[in-house]
């Protein structure tokens, strides 16, 4: 009874009322509604389903047709480099898709796409080499004006390490050694800039080349390795004279790196200290002497570190005891100096403290660390 009442009071409100043509659509669209709940189950899943199906055969065939497109242009246009990268784009729209997706047809497509993309491989190929030979040269000419100006900027800001001769430096050396055996005052006039002549600075030069690329950083090299403490290297610094004298073995704590050690060897320590550029000597304690007993190692390295250390100073002692055996009076300095050069040098003296100094050196650069 309560449906048939409800049911003719819509009917009959829909029926007289101005306003029946809204009320008759909102019933149909409630029966609408109430029909696609009830219908759901069966009708939704064919509405999913349809749409993707067209497209995904829709994007397939988009994809087709950018392939042919893709392999016309390669083959048509392969030289021109803007259409290269046409095709990598179009390459990288294929990756997206399975080509086990596509319909393709080993006649029409597969062959001029391989063929095109062999074409393709090639032409990148040889702009990668070109590439990299263009960048190789550019590093190498970068490199070598870098190498020149840094040469340019050494020679500029520090003079004493141009490029010379070892040899060549070794003789300067000699010649200046000889010049201040007779005048004593030519080595403190060139450190203190007082000759500005050529030949002056070029001694100056050598010097300091002598003292900075031969010895000082050897030297360095052999403290920095080593476990000696500062107050034994003082001592070997300061006396040009050393005699190192294998003793009675003694279980001690070694005088030069106070560790414990087999101790075998005496180091007597003995000489006049000198001022290392001008090496003028100092007659204070000048028959002083230290004796220090050191194990097998230290011994060794005392004797490398003393040989170079003391080197230029031994060098000049010899060039002084030339010039007080030559006995010429009453002749110029100059002449005098280039007098015994030439006899030092034809008798080979010069030849043989070279090759002490290189053998000092190689026995510096060789010298193992302590264990």
């Amino acid at each position: 009874g309560k449906r048939k009442r409800l049911n003719t009071s819509v009917l009959y409100d829909s029926d007289e009322s101005e306003d029946s043509d809204i009320l008759v659509r909102k019933v149909f669209a409630k029966r609408h509604c109430i029909m696609d709940e009830d219908e759901s189950s069966e009708e939704q899943q064919p509405d999913k389903t349809c749409p993707t199906e067209n497209v995904s055969t829709n994007r397939k065939q988009k994809v087709f047709a950018k392939l042919k497109e893709l392999a016309r242009q390669r083959v048509t246009r392969r030289s021109c480099s803007s259409e290269n990268c046409e095709d990598s784009n179009g390459e990288t729209e294929m990756e997206e898709e399975p080509f086990c997706h596509l319909p393709l047809t080993p006649t029409e497509d597969s062959e001029t796409d391989s063929d095109s993309m062999k074409d393709f491989i090639v032409e990148e190929e040889e702009d990668d080499d070109d590439n990299a030979e263009h960048v190789k040269t550019e590093n190498q000419s970068q490199q070598k004006e870098l190498n020149t100006s840094n040469s340019e900027l050494l020679a500029y800001y520090v003079p004493h390490l141009s490029r010379c001769d070892h040899y060549v430096h070794f003789k300067r050396i000699v010649k200046a050694f000889l010049i201040n055996a007779i005048d004593d005052t030519f080595l403190s006039s060139l450190y203190d800039g007082t000759r500005q002549k050529k030949y002056a600075q070029d001694m100056l030069l050598s010097l300091h080349y002598l003292d900075d690329r031969f010895i000082q950083p050897r030297l360095e090299n052999l403290i920095s390795r080593s476990r000696w403490k500062d107050r034994y290297k003082e001592r070997v610094d300061c006396y040009p004279d050393v005699r190192i004298i294998l003793k009675n073995p003694k279980n001690m704590s070694c005088q030069a790196c106070e560790l414990n050690r087999y101790c075998k060897f005496n180091v007597l320590l003995s000489g006049k200290l000198y001022n290392s550029r001008t090496l003028e000597t100092d007659d204070f304690m000048s028959d002083d002497k230290q004796v220090l007993k050191v194990g097998v190692v230290c011994a060794d390295r005392t004797r490398v570190y003393h040989n170079l250390k003391h080197f230029k100073y031994k060098l000049y002692v010899d060039c002084s005891s030339v010039t007080e055996l030559d006995g010429v009076e009453d002749e110029p300095v100059k002449d005098t100096v280039e007098r015994l050069f030439s006899q030092l040098e034809d008798r080979g003296w010069i030849q043989k403290r070279y090759d002490d100094l290189e053998d000092y050196m190689n026995d510096a650069d060789s010298f193992q660390e302590e264990k």
